[in-house]
């Protein structure tokens, strides 16, 4: 495949992470980004189903998961590389799922900061922000 074919691939999947982004409010479910926003360490956690959170989250995980597996592809054309990645994002899946249920079911205000944290990393590909240069450095020293 051309180079340039590549890049415009991974500027589409850059495209779909950018949209799957703006029209969260929309297509998500996620009582949290309202919460998030104001000044969520004084107030009480707010009204949420736990199964429909946590299967949109997962749904959201996965979008991100899929468009930034695109975007190494395209970029690195290396599938040794996307299959390391595929076990990365499957692991932090399961590592990352299960404080975030904890936190979701026992919602206590001083844990709300770790929480948050814990959330970013399940709603926003920021998988793709540490394997992209991490895979960059790889190939350069390869």
């Amino acid at each position: 495949m051309p180079k340039l074919t590549r890049y415009i691939m991974a500027f589409v999947f850059l495209v779909i992470l950018v949209a799957i982004r703006a029209f969260e409010d929309d297509l998500f479910y996620d009582p949290y980004l309202t919460f998030f926003e104001n000044d969520y360490l004084y107030i009480d956690s707010p009204r949420r189903e736990i199964v429909k959170l946590t299967a949109f989250t997962s749904l959201r995980y996965l979008l991100n998961t899929l468009a930034s597996l695109g975007i190494l592809y395209f970029i690195f054309n290396d599938k040794i590389m996307i299959k390391f990645s595929v076990l990365l994002y499957a692991l932090a899946y399961v590592l990352l799922l299960m404080p975030f249920l904890y936190f979701v079911i026992n919602p206590n205000q001083e844990d709300y900061y770790l929480f948050f944290n814990i959330r970013r990393f399940l709603i926003q590909p920021i998988g793709l922000i540490l394997l992209l240069p991490a895979f960059y450095y790889y190939k350069l020293n390869r």
